[in-house]
């Protein structure tokens, strides 16, 4: 990115974001090799390290040498140089730099006021770490950079903002346009973000003036079946795509891709008005007798709608971390196709409850093969969603009775949870392979700490007439975040619920008031069930005799050095 020559303005701090001052102090650390510290944004954090992996270094200057890359006029630069160069007067008003990058993030021109040595022509991550410009393509929507948020030293005084570019008839961005000045306090929006929109959409108009009468065609006819409000609408044209924001919503990208291989079929076929899955009816587009594409209108039938919007997690459930967001997204994705889906995780981690949270409010037929006779309780002919818990409970008569219903409906709704242990016979290992390729793994609750928080406001139950909300203490947090949660989150809801119940204190709840083993923390290694039982053992016995470890050797009939040692062993700092 670049720079302007000028003070930086004062600028208003975004909310969203920490202070300036306070993210250049963890840059720092960072680069010394410390840990960052929890206020740094997680995506601020992945980002730098990303660019650690990726071995950029922030103090070089290699990526700068040569200026930006000038190519020969490819389409993009010929449509976009009309109207780039006609800002000119603004960049010299506003004192800024404007670059367009195409979708590799090579950088095709630039104008303004930046200094040589924060040029480059090669914006991507694995070139220079975060910037604006790699993020806006990354996520399709406008995205901005504010000094230390940036990886590269000689962008620490710099703000940018970019918007990604769209060729008419392709929904993936070809490239982007970025306006840079001095820092400006970390304000958003960006002093410039307005024109950086403006700029992107004028290169876009030229995209669609200069495109082909075919696909303008084909936009002229996506254009129109999308009016009115939140119409679902995917058009194919070759290797191009555009899909609306409601059918992005409805559908996952397997579901688009089937889509498309009945559109290219339907259009080989040459039948207009030709109905497809999931409800969409095809209309093909037509220039002069030549066929340009296909429009797709989705209205999805009664009763085949999915149960919740592709690729959008259930919002009933606690938790933002990366792992469980990936888990349920991707379920929520799988669950929109009728066809069998397997929930796999530790005992406690949330499969049932995340199984009923995709029905989206339907009241599915559950069948527990821990209390037997599946065979009995499974319907002859399911209509509805069913949901089988404890597939590793089922027995070998169990088995068959599931594959003879699979076999007999292969696209029923069943939603199975599987819970890991023992190895499982040869009958039920037949049962799950066939249903792995539609799983998702459920992390453990010590694989997703930061959802702690969240989850302790989820389970505490209502407070009765006249009592506070139960909140914690900072240590009390820190010990349950440290703690690795065995039962994952139903051991965490019961301690939740016994503290709610049986608690006379008032105020937050302090570590002191939490279970010993979690208020002591994990032990070092992993124990045994009998050395667990005696670390509880010995850690209740302390807590009886106030910590005094000579009393609690004496009461449990072991000596001192004996009772110091199993601590060390256990990992106890009592």
């Amino acid at each position: 990115m670049t720079t302007a020559e000028h003070p930086s303005p004062a600028g208003r701090q975004s909310s969203g974001r920490p202070a300036l001052g306070q993210l250049r102090r963890a840059r720092a650390r960072f680069l010394a090799g410390y840990p960052l510290s929890a206020d740094v944004p997680d995506e601020v954090a992945a980002a730098w390290r990303r660019a650690r992996f990726h071995g950029v270094r922030h103090d070089s200057a290699a990526p700068f040498e040569g200026g930006a890359r000038r190519s020969p006029d490819p389409a993009l630069l010929a449509a976009a140089r009309p109207v780039l160069e006609r800002l000119g007067p603004v960049l010299d008003h506003e004192r800024v730099t404007l670059l367009l990058t195409d979708a590799r993030l090579r950088v095709l021109w630039s104008a303004g006021h930046a200094p040589r040595e924060t040029l480059c022509a090669d914006l991507s991550e694995q070139s220079v770490g975060p910037n604006s410009a790699a993020l806006a393509l990354r996520t399709g929507h406008r995205a901005e950079l504010h000094g230390p948020e940036h990886f590269l030293d000689v962008w620490q005084e710099i703000s940018a903002v970019s918007v990604p570019l769209r060729a008419p008839g392709d929904d993936r961005p070809v490239g982007t346009v970025t306006v840079a000045s001095a820092l400006c306090g970390g304000c958003a929006p960006h002093p410039q973000a307005a024109l950086a929109e403006a700029t992107a959409a004028g290169v876009e108009a030229e995209l669609r003036a200069r495109a082909s009468p075919p696909e303008r065609a084909l936009l002229d006819a996506y254009l129109t079946a999308c009016e009115g409000p939140d119409r679902p609408v995917v058009a194919f044209a070759g290797h191009s795509r555009l899909v609306s924001e409601a059918a992005g919503r409805l559908l996952s990208p397997r579901d688009i891709e089937d889509l498309e291989r009945a559109a290219h079929t339907a259009l080989r076929e040459d039948t207009t008005g030709a109905r497809l899955p999931y409800g969409a009816a095809l209309h093909v587009v037509r220039h002069l007798g030549e066929t340009a594409g296909a429009v797709i209108s989705l209205e999805p039938a009664s009763g085949t709608a999915p149960a919740v919007p592709a690729g959008r997690p259930p919002t009933t459930l606690a938790g933002r971390s990366v792992p469980w967001r990936h888990a349920t997204e991707r379920a929520a994705e799988l669950a929109v196709t009728r066809a069998p889906l397997l929930l796999v995780g530790e005992r406690g981690t949330g499969k049932t409850s995340l199984a009923r949270a995709l029905l989206d409010g339907s009241e599915p037929l559950v069948v527990d093969a821990a209390e037997g006779d599946v065979p009995e309780a499974l319907p002859a002919d399911p209509r509805g969603w069913l949901v089988l818990r404890h597939a590793e409970r089922l027995a070998q008569p169990d088995v068959a009775a599931i594959v003879a219903l699979l076999e007999a409906r292969p696209t029923a709704t069943l939603l199975v949870t599987y819970t890991p242990g023992a190895p499982p016979g040869p009958c039920l290992q037949r049962l799950l392979d066939t249903l792995a390729a539609r799983s998702v793994t459920l992390p453990a609750l010590r694989e997703r700490p930061e959802d702690i928080g969240e989850l302790l406001t989820a389970l505490a139950p209502a407070p009765q007439p006249g009592q506070p909300t139960l909140t914690w203490s900072l240590d009390a947090r820190r010990a349950l975040e440290r703690y690795p949660w065995p039962g994952n989150v139903t051991e965490l809801a019961h301690v939740v619920r016994s503290l709610a119940r049986q608690r006379r204190a008032v105020g937050p709840v302090r570590r002191t008031e939490l279970p010993d083993p979690v208020r002591e923390g994990p032990a070092g290694r992993p124990l045994s069930p009998m050395e667990h039982a005696e670390r509880t053992a010995i850690l209740e016995a302390l807590r009886r005799h106030g910590g005094n470890k000579a009393r609690t050797a004496a009461a449990l009939g072991i000596g001192r050095a004996t009772l110091y040692r199993k601590l060390r062993t256990y990992g106890s700092h009592a």
